[in-house]
């Protein structure tokens, strides 16, 4: 397989696994009750390459999520509402040593074809997974 062929491979394998996660992130989210997850999938969202067109219409996407998160939380900040659930947890650690697990996939590829765009999807799979965390933390001390 040619450097070229490989790089393409990895790149299919970001894409489709980056995917993946957001979506079982924010259904988790959803039916779990954490914005921090959600807020946790929408960033998960931007982890393709896009041109700068897309990137704006996402940076709008993310800042409009935003906003309607920080807004929701600050209104019902004070209000009783349902604890998240415990099995977001069971979720969301796998999908963290799912994202180590590709970093390092990816980064080993980076070396062998010797790419420096792998090498900063590699780090954007690390880089997630230390995102990731936050949330893991917030849910952890919300239920227990």
């Amino acid at each position: 397989m040619t450097n070229e062929q490989t790089a393409i491979k990895s790149t299919y394998f970001s894409i489709a696994g980056n995917t993946s996660l957001a979506i079982i992130k924010v259904l988790a989210g959803i039916f779990g009750n954490s914005y921090a997850l959600i807020a946790d999938a929408l960033e998960s969202t931007t982890d393709g390459r896009a041109e700068p067109l897309i990137t704006f219409l996402v940076v709008g996407f993310l800042i409009t999520s935003a906003t309607i998160i920080a807004y929701e939380s600050i209104k019902n900040i004070g209000a009783p509402h349902e604890l998240p659930k415990i099995w977001t947890l069971f979720v969301l650690g796998p999908l963290i040593i799912w994202k180590e697990i590709s970093y390092r996939i990816v980064m080993n590829k980076a070396k062998e074809t010797n790419s420096s765009a792998l090498k900063a999807d590699a780090w954007h799979h690390r880089s997630d997974a230390i995102t990731s965390v936050a949330p893991f933390l917030g849910i952890s001390v919300a239920v227990y």
